[in-house]
């Protein structure tokens, strides 16, 4: 799926070994909902060095940034948690570690329980308004054997704090295989360098402490 901006495609492109190439963005803001400056044709950093933040300043040269996908697949599965009302499902070779679920809705959403997600600890609603916060698309969920899986947002890029690119709107990422179950719509790509599931992000930020201070 793919949006129209002025007749012309939106479009994210990985550089090989190098930055984000994005073309025709309507919309890129930083984590405190600021605009960031567009053109037409831009790179977003994906190395996690530049010094111009989020954009591309060509450091994934100096440091020898490799955009190579290092991950075993493993985790690249859908689980189904079957409620009676909802059934939730969960990829975690998907997820960003960003925690809006965790966070938002400890009773259904629990790391340090097995199984991890129990769909009948609250509302549907409440599970459904959890779910659709999900930047990954990790999670998705179905009631009465109907899949509701976007968002349904206008495309835009969002930088988030210290974490990764949240990607909205359905924008066509070129030349990418996806994970199972995996959102068209909504995804988000690293920008600190260090995911193992390049260009997906994976949580690795969260554990090497990437910063950003101006986004």
């Amino acid at each position: 799926m793919s949006h129209d901006s002025e007749d012309k495609m939106i479009t994210i492109e990985c550089a090989p070994n190098g930055p984000l190439i994005v073309n025709n963005l309507p919309s890129l803001r930083n984590s405190r909902g600021e605009s960031l400056p567009l053109r037409p044709t831009f790179g977003l950093c994906r190395c996690g060095k530049s010094a111009n933040k989020p954009f591309c300043d060509g450091t994934h040269a100096t440091v020898g940034f490799s955009d190579t996908n290092r991950s075993d697949g493993s985790l690249n599965k859908r689980d189904n948690y079957v409620g009676k009302t909802i059934t939730i499902h969960d990829n975690r070779g998907l997820c960003a570690h960003v925690s809006y679920c965790a966070d938002e809705l400890e009773a259904v959403f629990n790391a340090d329980q097995e199984p991890w997600i129990h769909p009948n600890a609250a509302t549907s609603e409440m599970v459904i308004k959890t779910i659709n916060k999900c930047p990954s698309g990790a999670l998705s969920y179905s009631v009465k054997g109907v899949e509701h899986r976007e968002q349904d947002c206008p495309p835009e890029i969002v930088v988030s704090k210290d974490g990764p690119y949240f990607i909205r709107g359905g924008i066509e990422l070129k030349n990418q295989s996806r994970g199972e179950g995996a959102s068209e719509e909504h995804y988000t790509l690293c920008r600190c360098g260090g995911s193992k599931n390049l260009p997906f992000c994976d949580g690795t930020h969260r554990t090497i402490q990437f910063k950003d201070e101006n986004n």
